[in-house]
């Protein structure tokens, strides 16, 4: 997992503009929500790079690289962005409430969802 600390472009007294990515062609992006002790993930992509950019709220967010990775674990909070590339398992789970936007970068999109996504045997968190 790479974490992107994206940047505010311009602020003024309306608000602020952030680029989230940039020079990134994106195929889908999705928003989520999920309740304080949601988990959402434990699975990974074989073809799709995954973003997943918090709008509100925390997060937990484990990976592992491979079968035999190592267990690794960051906190995700606003306008954090996590890139999680291809074969990375990864999972999150909500510290409170929370959404967010998982970008993605692959066959994973729409009613494909599932032909990119393998579900773990054994779940990096429950």
């Amino acid at each position: 997992m790479k974490i992107i600390k994206t940047k505010i472009n311009a602020q003024d007294k309306r608000g602020i503009i952030r680029d989230i990515l940039t020079y990134v062609n994106i195929d889908a992006i999705t928003y989520l929500t999920s309740k304080k002790g949601a988990v959402r993930g434990n699975h990974y992509h074989k073809k799709t790079a995954q973003y997943d950019y918090i709008l509100k709220g925390s997060c937990l967010c484990y990976t592992k690289l491979g079968e035999r990775g190592k267990i690794k674990q960051r906190i995700l909070k606003i306008g954090d962005l996590a890139l999680h590339p291809p074969h990375e398992r990864h999972a999150l789970k909500a510290l409170e409430s929370l959404e967010l936007l998982s970008l993605t970068k692959g066959p994973r999109r729409g009613s494909s969802y599932e032909k990119d996504t393998y579900r773990l045997a054994n779940p990096l968190v429950k």
